[in-house]
């Protein structure tokens, strides 16, 4: 284990015992910004129990400063924080590639669409508004959308529901003024991510990703 990975271990170690559970994002990326990068904070992520952001993170190509990291941090906790009051919104703080703040919001299928069908309903559409509220305040948030189903029907059923289930949220959040070139990935994986830890109801799910676009971390970088 070579001495930057030593470091960012220790570093985790300290923050274990010093209760990490209660870190927000701007503590975090402080820590992941280190020079570390995303080593540090997947270890970080593993540890506080919120995990990496299914594979989300623009490609900097370097490290991202500590500071930037700080920058990154305050405004995924401020997304975070808006995100929570929507009603049925399930947050979770990640991380991404970069080893940076991310925000993950979940929304089951009970709430976005009825019963075997892909048209969002209107709980959703006015669940939907309240986000796109949030992707517009900042157009240099990436954001990523993945559809999830359960292992009921054929495989190739659940495939075509949960791309069109993704693809609908993401044309209603464009209507609702989100600019286009925000998404990034918009996909269905159907039930190659199912969750066993989870019903089949549960897993029948949206998530949707707001993370720091190449944009984002270049001005972090040049405000600190």
């Amino acid at each position: 284990m070579d001495k930057m990975k030593l470091t960012a271990l220790m570093l985790c170690g300290g923050l274990l015992l010093s209760g990490c559970g209660t870190l927000n994002n701007t503590a975090k990326g402080g820590i992941i910004g280190t020079g570390t990068g995303a080593t540090a904070g997947a270890v970080i992520g593993g540890l506080i129990g919120k995990g990496k952001g299914a594979g989300i993170g623009a490609a900097i190509g370097a490290a991202v400063g500590a500071g930037a990291g700080v920058i990154i941090g305050k405004k995924m906790d401020k997304k975070a924080e808006a995100a929570a009051q929507i009603e049925e919104a399930q947050v979770e703080q990640v991380t991404d590639n970069n080893g940076l703040a991310a925000v993950k919001v979940t929304f089951g299928d009970n709430v976005l669409f009825d019963f075997n069908s892909t048209a969002l309903s209107n709980e959703a559409k006015a669940a939907l508004r309240e986000l796109a509220e949030i992707l517009r305040e900042d157009p240099t948030t990436d954001i990523a959308i993945i559809g999830h189903t359960d292992k009921a029907g054929t495989y190739e059923v659940n495939m075509k529901f949960s791309k069109e289930r993704a693809y609908n949220v993401e044309n209603y959040l464009q209507d609702c003024g989100v600019s286009p070139k925000q998404f990034k990935e918009v996909k269905g994986v159907a039930y190659d991510e199912y969750d066993e830890t989870k019903t089949a109801a549960e897993n029948r799910r949206v998530e949707v990703y707001m993370y720091a676009s190449e944009e984002m971390i270049q001005q972090a970088e040049a405000q600190s």
